[in-house]
C-alpha cells in the first residue's frame, strides 16, 4: 500500500449511523403494530447503565485521541497512533462503546429487534468502516501499528 492512497480513510459510513438507524428501525416497529419485547425485569434500569457505561468509554476514547492530537473524525488522517488507554484493551474502543449503547438502548426500548438488526450493523461498521481504518493506519505507521495489532484484540 502506498501512503499516498491513504492520506484518510476511504470510510465508507458515518460510524454512528448504522446503529442509530438500527435503533430507529427497532423503535418504528415496535410503535406500528410489531412488539418483540424482551422477557426481562428491570430492563430499563440496566439498559441506562450500559449507556452509561458507553458513553463512558467514548468519553475516555476522545480524551485519550485529543490528549495524542489526533482526530476522532473517521474521514480524516490520523496523525499519531493511539496505544494507551482505552486502546490498550482494544483497537477499536468507541465501537466497543457504541455496541454498549446499542445493547442498553435496546434494552431501554426493551424489544429484542436489535438483536435481529445486529449482524447488518456489525457487517457495515466491520466492512465499511474498520476495514478502511486499519487499511489507514497500516499505511500510515506500517510496522508500530501491525505490532500494536498483533498485540491487542480488535474489540476486546
Amino acid at each position: 500500500m502506498k501512503l499516498s492512497e491513504f492520506n484518510r480513510p476511504h470510510t465508507l459510513v458515518l460510524p454512528p449511523v448504522p446503529y442509530a438507524v438500527a435503533l430507529y428501525g427497532a423503535w418504528w416497529l415496535g410503535q406500528n403494530g410489531y412488539p418483540w419485547p424482551l422477557p426481562l425485569s428491570d430492563a430499563e434500569t440496566l439498559g441506562w447503565a450500559l449507556v452509561g457505561v458507553g458513553l463512558s468509554l467514548f468519553a475516555w476514547t476522545l480524551l485519550t485521541l485529543w490528549r495524542h492530537h489526533t482526530t476522532v473524525n473517521p474521514y480524516r488522517a490520523a496523525h499519531h497512533l493511539c496505544i494507551d488507554g482505552p486502546f490498550a484493551f482494544s483497537r477499536n474502543p468507541i465501537y466497543v462503546g457504541d455496541w454498549v449503547i446499542y445493547l442498553g438502548v435496546m434494552l431501554i426500548l426493551h424489544t429484542a429487534w436489535p438483536l435481529l438488526f445486529a449482524p447488518l450493523v456489525w457487517v457495515i461498521i466491520r466492512y465499511g468502516v474498520i476495514r478502511h481504518e486499519e487499511a489507514h493506519l497500516t499505511a500510515r505507521f506500517d510496522g508500530h501499528y501491525l505490532d500494536y495489532k498483533a498485540r491487542v484484540r480488535r474489540w476486546l
